[in-house]
């Protein structure tokens, strides 16, 4: 996490009972970033300003406009009004599929300013068959998210997106004041890295909507972890891609919505 990720406000605490106190409170930074494609531009998405190169890559792959290996180079330019990001595609490269849109994208977002209900909701690839994770490995994943949570942890006003091993081992985390930004952040950390997103499986601390669904399906990934419940729609497309999808996930049990194979149950011990 960096220093500017976050900024000290001032406020004023009431509780009953007691006189109202003036308090500081550490908040996250939401600045407006500037996607552009070959010097293009697309969208703004309203951001975190951290891991900004992972967010456009990440961006890139979960919203089907081009693998990441036809990005060549992403720059950053900070500006008075926020951060202009510009990714430079490989000459030849298939032409872009990116839905058009017509107006920024804010944090709570993931379809901002798309113009087409077409472009909406879209038909998603299906995920390989992927790992197989024990129902133990749940709460150990959230476990260690919890802890790994810095900015959250130090704002509470921020969500995170995490990759795991089938053992519940934490590869990658990434942070953002949007639940789709910090997906998008993942996405773009695991391309960058090599990291192939059908080996674990993806923890969100967010509500699952169908966006998140889509995002993850994208990434390649066949299991996606929710904190809060989802929606009919993302149920309805986690079956289409044949994406394994829990909910409600807390550290004393989880529901299964979709997928339900890729979880193993633990046979008990022999008397």
């Amino acid at each position: 996490m960096s220093v500017s990720s976050i900024a000290p406000r001032a406020a004023v605490q009431w509780r009953a009972g007691n006189a109202a106190q003036a308090i500081e409170r550490i908040t996250p930074r939401e600045v407006a970033v500037g996607l552009s494609f070959d010097g293009r531009p697309h969208t703004v998405l309203m951001a975190t300003p951290e891991d900004l190169q992972d967010l456009a890559l990440g961006f890139v792959v979960t919203e089907g406009v081009a693998p990441a290996s036809e990005v060549m180079a992403i720059t950053l330019k900070e500006e008075a009004q926020g951060v202009l990001v510009d990714l430079a595609f490989a000459p030849g490269a298939l032409a872009r599929k990116a839905r058009p849109r017509n107006l920024e994208g804010r944090s709570s977002c993931g379809l901002c300013g798309v113009q087409r209900l077409a472009d909406a909701v879209r038909p998603l690839p299906t995920v390989g068959a992927g790992a197989r994770v024990r129902h133990e490995a749940i709460p150990l994943a959230l476990a260690s998210l919890e802890e790994q949570q810095a900015l959250g942890r130090l704002t509470r006003a921020t969500h995170a997106a995490a990759f795991f091993t089938p053992e519940a081992e934490l590869v990658l985390v990434r942070e953002d004041v949007g639940r789709h930004n910090a997906l998008d952040k993942l996405a773009g950390a695991m391309a960058r890295q090599g990291i192939d997103a059908g080996s674990g499986f993806v923890v969100v601390t967010s509500r699952c909507s169908f966006e998140m669904v889509e995002k993850t399906a994208r990434m390649g990934c066949p299991i996606l972890i929710a904190v809060s419940a989802p929606t009919d729609l993302a149920i309805a497309k986690a079956q289409e891609a044949g994406i394994t999808l829990v909910a409600l996930a807390r550290t004393d049990g989880h529901a299964v919505f979709a997928g339900g194979e890729r979880l193993i149950e633990t046979q008990p011990e022999p008397a």
